[in-house]
């Protein structure tokens, strides 16, 4: 699904050798139920690891069946967590519900300031059941990040340690309680650098959360 990332990962980690605090997560995504199980042995051997942290079934692809294979291997020691996936909030309504049914780990979603559905029922939810989420699609793609390169970066960014409009978005994700962690989703290094200095400085408050909602809004 994304090329060859993960012969790519997998041959930084054997170059690497062990890297402490190291999470893997990935996905199964194949619709056919019965092919899931070889896939996700696919990955951990491209990956070069003995197990992962982290499986998801992507976009609810026959979850039902790819599920029961996730929770059996956690049941077994070969993965620590699992989860479900969602791109654009696709079947939203069904993502929910089985949310509110599956023992999950994590669920993986669209928020950012423009895109705030999440707010209403999924956050919540999540919040509530102790699901850790992971935000996708912060920049919609990079959407976002360039209707606003031109524009100058407002005075309050300073107050929470944002050089760029890139880290504004990041922190205003992060900073909502039921935020577990952030995927921005990059190929260059530089701006793999400018996203992880997000996690550096001060988070915003509700009110500039809000405030960052007007100004993206009326910008973008």
């Amino acid at each position: 699904m994304y090329g060859s990332s993960q012969a790519v990962i997998g041959d930084a980690l054997r170059r690497l050798g062990p890297v402490p605090g190291l999470f893997a997560a990935d996905k199964v995504w194949t619709s056919s139920a019965n092919a899931g199980p070889r896939q996700i042995e696919d990955s951990r051997r491209s990956w070069n690891l003995p197990r992962f942290d982290l499986l998801q079934v992507h976009n609810l692809l026959a979850w039902p069946d790819h599920l029961r294979t996730l929770l059996a291997m956690k049941a077994e020691g070969r993965l620590r967590y699992v989860g479900i996936t969602t791109s654009e909030g696709r079947r939203q309504r069904e993502f929910e519900d089985v949310m509110r049914r599956e023992r999950l780990d994590f669920a993986h979603f669209t928020y950012n300031p423009l895109d705030r559905e999440a707010e209403d029922r999924l956050l919540p939810l999540a919040a509530d059941r102790g699901i850790a989420v992971i935000v996708n699609r912060p920049f919609r793609q990079g959407d976002l990040t360039r209707r606003l390169t031109h524009e100058p970066l407002p005075g309050w960014a300073a107050e929470i340690g944002a050089a760029s409009w890139a880290q504004v978005l990041l922190k205003f994700s992060l900073a909502h309680p039921a935020v577990t962690v952030v995927i921005p989703a990059t190929s260059r290094v530089a701006h793999l650098k400018e996203n992880m200095a997000a996690a550096h400085g001060l988070l915003p408050d509700t009110a500039l959360r809000a405030r960052i909602v007007r100004t993206v809004a009326a910008l973008a």
